[in-house]
C-alpha cells in the first residue's frame, strides 16, 4: 500500500507539470505520432533513466537502509550534478522538496525514529534521494520500488505526450502497456549495474531540455 501511495499520480509533488524535453520535440515536428512518441520514451527508458536514475535510486535505497547518511549525501550530490540542463535539475530539486514536505506531515513517516532527521540533513535533496528514503523507510522491496518507480515516470511521460501531441486516451493506454513491458528487464540491470557503468548519456534528450528553456509557448515545465 505504501509503494502505491509513491507511485500514485495524486502524489502531491509536481510530477504532471514536467515533460522532460517531450514539448520541445513535439513543437518543433520531431515527435507527431504514437510511434514516435513510443520511441521516444522508450530511448529514454533504456537510456538516461534506465541507465542511470534507476541504479542511482537502487544504491540509494541500499544505504538509507544501512545507515550510510555520508554516502547519501555523495549520491544525492551525483544525482543533482547529473542533470545537464537548468530545467532537469530544477525539477528534480522541486520534485524533492516537496516530497519531503509532505513526508514530514505524514504520520507513517514521521513515527518511525529518526528518519525524518536523517531526510531534513540532506542539502537540497533530489527527488530520487527523497523517495528513496520513504521506501526504505516503508521497507518496499528493491525490486518493487524500481519497478513502482518506473512505472509512476513512464505515466507521466505518456500522459504528457497525450497532452502535448495531443494523442487520444487509447493511445496513451497502448503506449503504457507497450512500454511498461520493458520495465522489468530495465529494472534487472539497475539492480546489479555497478556505479562505474551509470551512464546518462543522451545528447537529445540534453539538446531537447535546453531548447525548451527558450520555447515559446508551454504546457510544461521542462
Amino acid at each position: 500500500m505504501r509503494l502505491l501511495q509513491l507511485v500514485s499520480p495524486a502524489l502531491p509533488v509536481g510530477a504532471y507539470t514536467y515533460s522532460q524535453g517531450l514539448e520541445w520535440v513535439v513543437d518543433c515536428g520531431a515527435v507527431k505520432s504514437e510511434a514516435q512518441v513510443g520511441e521516444w520514451i522508450g530511448d529514454a527508458l533504456a537510456g538516461a533513466f534506465g541507465g542511470y536514475e534507476l541504479p542511482l535510486l537502487a544504491c540509494l535505497l541500499d544505504v538509507w537502509r544501512a545507515g550510510d547518511d555520508g554516502e547519501v549525501a555523495a549520491l544525492n550530490a551525483r544525482c543533482l550534478a547529473s542533470r545537464e540542463t537548468s530545467e532537469l535539475r530544477a525539477e528534480t530539486v522541486q520534485m524533492g522538496y516537496s516530497l519531503v514536505r509532505l513526508l514530514v506531515d505524514l504520520p507513517a513517516f514521521v513515527e518511525l525514529p529518526g528518519w525524518v532527521a536523517r531526510l531534513k540533513a540532506v542539502d537540497e535533496p533530489a527527488f530520487p534521494t527523497a523517495w528513496a528514503a520513504a521506501a526504505a523507510a516503508w521497507q518496499v522491496p528493491s525490486a518493487d520500488a524500481l519497478n513502482g518507480y518506473a512505472w509512476a515516470w513512464l505515466e507521466n511521460m505518456v500522459m504528457a505526450a497525450v497532452k502535448a501531441v495531443p494523442l487520444g486516451q487509447a493511445a496513451g493506454q497502448r503506449l503504457l502497456s507497450s512500454l511498461a513491458a520493458q520495465v522489468p528487464e530495465r529494472v534487472a540491470d539497475a539492480l546489479q549495474r555497478p556505479a562505474e557503468a551509470w551512464s546518462n548519456f543522451q545528447p537529445g534528450l540534453a539538446i531537447a531540455s535546453c531548447r525548451h528553456e527558450t520555447q515559446y509557448s508551454r504546457l510544461f515545465r521542462s
